[in-house]
């Protein structure tokens, strides 16, 4: 069995924090009507694979291909690193 190894890649994604953030999330992804995308501390994310939500202090990552998917923050800790330039 070959073994295989993440390409490195820069994303960019911005921490869902409720209302706090909300209009910097909503610019990040796009979206203009806010009350279509958000549940009290959840935010409803359009993917490649459907509707998924993010929780309260979930990334949210910009893919590749220029998709949105949420990011659990501990997976995010240990999968990314903030890039200084």
């Amino acid at each position: 069995m070959a073994k295989y190894r993440k390409k490195p890649v820069e994303i960019e994604s911005v921490q869902w924090l409720g209302e706090a953030n909300c209009e910097e999330v909503f610019k990040f992804l796009g979206i203009k009507h806010l009350e279509d995308e958000m549940s009290h501390d959840e935010i409803y994310i359009h993917t490649l694979e459907g509707i998924m939500t993010a929780q309260h202090g979930d990334w949210i990552i910009k893919g590749v291909q220029g998709e949105f998917y949420p990011c659990n923050p501990d997976i995010f800790l240990l999968t990314y690193e903030e890039v200084i330039e």
